[in-house]
């Protein structure tokens, strides 16, 4: 098992057809103790419950700083340390550059940006203090080929954001012993894309695909195992495109 002994924190994670979920899922079996933060109370409960003992369920409002710091409070109580950091939650909205209000470009900053920051510095500090850890950040493939099929500017915009922090982060905080990375999915079958997709639709996305399918939650959730895990203990700084060849760099 890879995660052996260690905790982690997931962001978002309560949502049954969800990245976060499917990482919490796979990180238990892996050995860890996982933390589910959600902004649904009741729901961040329920699914560690179904993880077995020993797991925990917290609200929190990534967007709420004093939100993030009652979390990470519960959460160290109850585990004592953490040693992994999961900044999953996010929220999309597909809306065209001339359709996006002050509100809306609040919303998607706020809660996909300012959340990854607001929820790090709240777990930061005891990690730099064992000198150790592993931060993952949720981007999007959407911040890097501008625009993506359910995300509108303003969340390209977000998801732009992330990479830029995450990196300086990773920078700031190497020393440290902490690691940050990122993911940026492609097209990936969760709530957000359940019933926008016709077989039309379908179909013309997947002829884009080399692989030949849409991603899975657990595609993704591999990926963090990866990067929560000691196989990836010199890796900081790094983006790993989750999206079956959707984006191919050159």
């Amino acid at each position: 098992m890879l995660l052996e002994g260690k905790t982690a924190a997931i962001s978002g994670a309560a949502s049954l057809r969800g990245i976060g979920l499917a990482t919490a899922k796979l990180f238990a079996r892996h050995g860890a103790r996982v933390a589910i933060l959600d902004i649904d109370a009741a729901a961040a409960h329920s699914a560690a419950a179904a993880l077995g003992p020993g797991h925990l369920g917290v609200a929190c409002d990534v967007a709420d700083k004093a939100s993030c710091e009652a979390a990470a409070a519960t959460v160290l109580a109850a585990f004592g340390h953490l040693d992994i950091l999961i900044n999953n939650a996010g929220v999309t909205q597909p809306v065209k550059t001339l359709e996006i209000d002050e509100h809306s470009w609040n919303r998607i900053l706020d809660i996909n940006t300012k959340g990854v920051l607001f929820l790090s510095q709240a777990f930061l500090p005891s990690m730099q203090a064992r000198r150790r850890g592993s931060i993952a950040c949720m981007s999007s493939v959407s911040a890097q080929r501008g625009g993506g099929i359910f995300g509108g500017p303003h969340y390209s915009a977000a998801k732009a954001g992330v990479l830029g922090l995450a990196k300086a982060m990773a920078r700031e905080f190497g020393p440290d012993g902490i690691r940050v990375n990122c993911i940026t999915p492609g097209l990936i079958q969760t709530d957000i894309t359940e019933g926008k997709l016709t077989d039309t639709m379908r179909a013309d996305i997947i002829k884009g695909i080399p692989l030949g399918r849409l991603g899975d939650a657990s595609d993704v959730a591999g990926c963090y195992l990866f990067l929560a895990s000691d196989l990836s203990a010199y890796v900081t700084g790094a983006v790993i495109d989750v999206n079956g060849g959707m984006l191919i760099h050159g």
